[in-house]
Formats: structure tokens, C-alpha cells, sequence
């Protein structure tokens, strides 16, 4: 075997596992769901397939494509999902892994085209500040590529406001559902499961106020995202 096609077969394991996380966490319902990553160079990308029921997933089912969208392994389609997977893994370096799942109360957040305001230190423990909504994709976007755009309207969002993809690893598509990325496709779903915690806990808190809850307190946020995520970060074993 050769060191690229060992590669691809750690790739595809890997991304294997890291679907089957998505119904052990809850994330799914049906095959409403999926999870890529990229290889160490940078240059393939392997994807759950499209519409294949979790309890038969298996890595040799895994599409592996280029950058620009060239199956290089895999008899099955890649998700249909993969154009928007693609334009984000050629926008954010730093993602090692992506996850699009339809988990319920984010998906809530995507479906009122509401932003995903920062309430408290479990939020701020995986994003530094709220997680944004984007804009809704115009029809002629639609009818031209839906999956592409939709990859487009996310990077816009994160340009256009200045926001950090590595600090906010997460996106609500409006009218549609979350994305969530990481360094790797195990870290992509770690963060998925967080954002959709931090939604319900963020219904829940809304249902006890009655109101808008007030923000979590900048100085509060920054040192539990610091903590875990800063250059000093201490959380956890070094």
C-alpha cells in the first residue's frame, strides 16, 4: 500500500467515526447530518455519502474528493452538502474537520434568523462571543448552485463582519441549520454538540426571563474562552 492510499484509509476511518458520533450525541434524526475532513496537506477532503442511514456506514463507503470537488476515492455520491463543505474548507484554513447537522434548538435559531447571543460561561467555553445568523440566500443564488451558496453567504458573513472562524467555530444558515468546524472532524463534532447545548440552554433561559437575557459579561467570557483556548490556556491536562 502505498503512504497516499494509507492516508486515504486513515482519513476515511476517521471521518467514519466521527459521523457515527452524530446519532450517539443526538444530533440526528434520519440522515439529517453529515462530517468531513480535510487530510494532513491540506489537499483532499473525505465525506460522508449521500443519504446512507448511519447503522450501515462503513469507511469504505466515505467519498474522498479534491479541493475542487474531484472524487479521488469512493464508489457512492458525497453528501450533497460537499460544495458548501469545499467553499469553507478554501475560506477557513484553520478547519481540520466540518459538521452540518439539523440538531433542534440551533436549528430553531437558523429557522427565526437569529443570532445566537453569548448568555454564559457554557457558551464562552467553546465561542468567543455570539454565534452569527447569515443573511438568506436570494432565489437567483439558490438557482444558480444552493449548496455553493450557501458555503458563500457563511464566508461573507465572517468577512464582512470580522469575525474569527477559529474563536467563533460555528454558523446558523438562516432558514436552514448549523455548521460547526474544528481542527479536526472529532473537534467539528465537539463543537456541534456545544452549539446545540448553548441553544437550548439559551430557550430555556429566554422562557425564565420572559424577556432577552442580558448578555454574559465581557470580562466573564473572555477568560472562559481564554482559559481553554488562549495562548496561557490551563483547562485540562497539558
Amino acid at each position: 500500500m502505498t503512504a497516499l492510499a494509507a492516508a486515504i484509509d486513515d482519513l476515511r476511518a476517521e471521518v467514519c467515526a466521527a459521523n457515527l458520533r452524530l446519532p450517539a450525541e443526538g444530533l440526528v434524526t434520519l440522515t439529517w447530518g453529515n462530517v468531513s475532513g480535510r487530510s494532513a496537506d491540506g489537499e483532499l477532503v473525505a465525506i460522508k455519502p449521500s443519504g446512507v442511514p448511519y447503522p450501515s456506514l462503513r469507511p469504505e463507503h466515505i467519498v474522498v474528493l479534491s479541493l475542487d470537488g474531484e472524487v479521488v476515492a469512493g464508489e457512492l455520491r458525497p453528501s450533497t452538502d460537499t460544495p458548501t463543505h469545499l467553499e469553507l474548507y478554501r475560506s477557513f484554513p484553520g478547519a481540520g474537520g466540518i459538521v452540518h447537522v439539523h440538531s433542534t434548538h440551533a436549528t430553531a435559531f437558523a429557522q427565526a434568523r437569529r443570532p445566537l447571543p453569548c448568555l454564559g460561561t457554557t457558551h464562552a467555553d467553546h465561542f468567543a462571543g455570539t454565534v452569527p445568523c447569515t443573511r438568506p440566500l436570494t432565489e437567483a443564488e439558490v438557482n444558480e448552485h444552493y449548496e455553493l451558496s450557501t458555503g458563500t453567504v457563511v464566508v461573507e458573513h465572517f468577512r464582512d463582519h470580522g469575525i474569527d472562524p477559529i474563536a467563533i467555530p460555528g454558523v446558523l444558515v438562516a432558514g436552514h441549520a448549523p455548521f460547526a468546524w474544528g481542527s479536526t472532524p472529532d473537534k467539528a463534532v465537539d463543537n456541534a454538540v456545544a452549539l446545540e447545548a448553548i441553544a437550548q440552554m439559551a430557550v430555556l433561559t429566554a422562557t425564565i426571563v420572559g424577556a432577552a437575557p442580558p448578555d454574559l459579561e465581557p470580562h466573564v467570557l473572555n477568560v472562559h474562552y481564554q482559559r481553554k483556548h488562549g495562548t496561557n490556556a490551563y483547562y485540562g491536562q497539558s
